[in-house]
């Protein structure tokens, strides 16, 4: 697809749900998220995403306490070549940081100006902005610093990330970013010398899994040698610039969030192409630490989120085995049996079902979930160590051979004494 606008207009031209279905359809998503054991999601906006209307259905789940997921977003502009007008006129509706834990604003992006979106497809030679991307990208970028918006931009390509950073340069001379929150999304081909702007000017990069799905598109245009380091992840964290790991979902990737941690740790894309030597790869915990604390700098909330620590967000995730034992291939089929938001249980299966919340009807009739249930099952063998501890129908510290593959994270017996600690957060 050379054009992310084509599949923006087609979903958009698709039977649209009664209220009720919005409502019910949203909250069954939000639990398939939960079912990954997602606790919260910085939303980046999309193709005909219009603010405040569509939001209005996700509002009201928050207003009634049946959101599972906390959600930061952000605005992404509708208009081409009206964007300054569009951001003026929702910097007077609303400000960064408007709600609370469960449902706020983030800012801006990750469309800023459509001259500036180099949209990707690996099967297609790169874009070339337009001429004037920096005139309307500087006036974009000058209103939301004057109003302190956070803001992130989508650049997949070294050449757009280039002349953006000239524009921001430009702009931080006249109204300094002075800590201002801002990043770039993607940025698979960003050179050294680009990340060092980035960290000077106080920016972070969010890393994406598209090379997972579309590696191979990138090698047979571009050559392995390139691919070995989009993105330059270590590179990036060397020189001490904020990292956060995500998926792009759900128009261009999976939101299965151990699709990713699979990619980072293994380099491998999905169909089993090597595409990193081991410098940029990362251990379990390194990239368990990206997709959680890292990402908590994007959604403005870095040092509420992201750790099981006092003064933190209580959500957590029981999973079906333990991530950092198990063998690299089998870190895809992980999901959840247990996860906690907030201190409320929003899934519960196998040994923690009794828990459970109460069943969602699946609507509209057609959807397809009626015949093939939720996107992806994991093989029912991989077995948990928390499982095999509740299963074991006993207390205490004593279910030391269940526990003895567990990571240590409460003590010698665990949380709530379940023995072992096999979370991951």
């Amino acid at each position: 697809m050379p054009n992310a606008n084509i599949l923006y207009s087609a979903l958009a031209k698709g039977p649209k749900l009664s209220r009720e279905d919005q409502i019910n359809s949203s909250r069954l998503f939000f639990r398939e998220l939960n079912r990954f054991g997602i606790t919260s999601a910085v939303d980046a906006g999309g193709g005909f995403q219009n603010y405040p209307d569509d939001y209005e259905v996700v509002r009201e789940l928050h207003q009634k306490g049946q959101l599972s997921v906390r959600l930061a977003y952000n605005l992404f502009t509708q208009r081409p070549k009206q964007e300054l007008s569009d951001f003026q006129q929702w910097t007077k509706m609303t400000n960064p940081g408007e709600g609370d834990d469960y449902f706020r604003m983030n800012g801006a992006g990750e469309m800023l100006v459509f001259s500036a979106a180099d949209f990707e497809d690996f099967l297609q030679p790169r874009p070339d902005m337009a001429p004037v991307m920096e005139s309307e990208l500087k006036a974009v970028v000058r209103h939301l610093a004057e109003n302190r918006w956070p803001f992130r931009l989508h650049t997949t390509y070294n050449e757009t990330i280039e002349r953006a950073l000239n524009v921001y340069e430009e702009v931080n001379r006249e109204v300094p970013f002075d800590g201002l929150h801002w990043f770039f999304d993607h940025c698979e081909t960003i050179s050294d010398r680009n990340i060092e702007r980035v960290k000077t000017l106080g920016g972070g990069i969010a890393v994406q899994n598209r090379m997972a799905f579309q590696g191979e598109y990138f090698v047979e245009r571009y050559g392995a040698k390139q691919a070995k380091r989009t993105a330059p992840i270590r590179r990036m964290l060397q020189l001490g610039v904020p990292v956060g790991a995500g998926t792009d979902a759900t128009r261009v990737s999976s939101y299965n969030p151990f699709l990713s941690l699979y990619w980072l740790i293994t380099g491998k894309t999905i169909g089993g192409l090597g595409l990193y030597s081991e410098n940029n790869r990362f251990d379990r915990d390194e990239a368990l630490k990206l997709y959680t604390v890292g990402s908590s700098w994007f959604s403005t909330e870095d040092g509420i989120e992201g750790a099981l620590l006092p003064g933190q967000f209580a959500d957590l995730a029981v999973l079906s085995a333990d991530y950092f034992s198990i063998p690299e291939e089998d870190i895809k089929g992980l999901e959840s049996r247990l996860t906690i938001v907030g201190g409320k249980i929003v899934h519960a299966k196998d040994a923690f079902a009794e828990l459970s919340p109460p069943e969602l009807p699946v609507s509209p009739n057609w959807s397809p979930v009626t015949k093939y249930g939720g996107y992806f099952q994991a093989d029912k063998g991989v077995t948990s160590n928390v499982a095999a501890c509740v299963d074991a129908s006993s207390a205490g510290c004593t279910h030391r051979r269940a526990a003895s593959g567990g990571l240590r994270v409460f003590g010698a017996c665990g949380p709530w004494s379940l023995g072992c600690d096999c979370f991951a957060f």
